[in-house]
């Protein structure tokens, strides 16, 4: 079962080691993972998606982050409203044949082509994991070179990302 859970952190040295070494320690595989300054200066806010057998397993988990030195609050966002986006980078081989085919797979999907080169293409797309495994997917026979993804981002929507927020910045 895939969790969203996001926690906020004195940004620090250290403190992602410190909060990755206990999920490692309690054998939890991250499949992705963000982090980045939040709207709190000193506060930085972490962004994870981790594959659980059940709830307990996920109530476990915040547990033992939130009593972690320097974070400030771990919640699971999971089964909230919630807006999720990942970049993605795709360099993608072409030839002058199939580069209009190429092309023609991009509007669809909102993507666009960042650089263009002799033998290939770089790809960039925004959007849900899924939206970008499929575009993934339909690149593949064009022969991928290289794909850099970002990890998973996720914003409760509304006013219960204010209310998550004050929860996850109060201490």
């Amino acid at each position: 079962m895939k969790r969203i859970i996001v926690a906020t952190l004195n940004n620090t040295a250290g403190v992602l080691n410190r909060v990755t070494g206990v999920m490692a320690r309690r054998r939890f595989n991250i499949e992705s993972i963000s982090v980045g300054h939040s709207e709190k200066e000193g506060i930085s806010r972490l962004t994870f998606i981790v594959n659980v057998e059940n709830e307990n397993q996920t109530e476990q988990l915040t547990k033992h982050l939130n009593k972690q030195v320097d974070v400030i609050k771990v919640l699971d966002i999971t089964e909230d409203d919630v807006v999720e986006r990942e970049l993605a980078l795709i360099k993608v081989s072409c030839n002058s044949t199939n580069r209009m085919e190429i092309f023609g797979f991009l509007d669809p999907f909102r993507a666009q082509v960042v650089d263009v080169g002799k033998d290939t293409l770089i790809i960039q797309i925004v959007g849900a994991q899924n939206k970008v495994d499929a575009l993934i997917d339909l690149l593949k026979p064009f022969g991928i070179r290289e794909i850099s993804r970002t990890g998973v981002i996720a914003s409760v929507r509304g006013t219960k990302r204010q209310e998550k927020t004050n929860k996850l910045l109060a201490y």
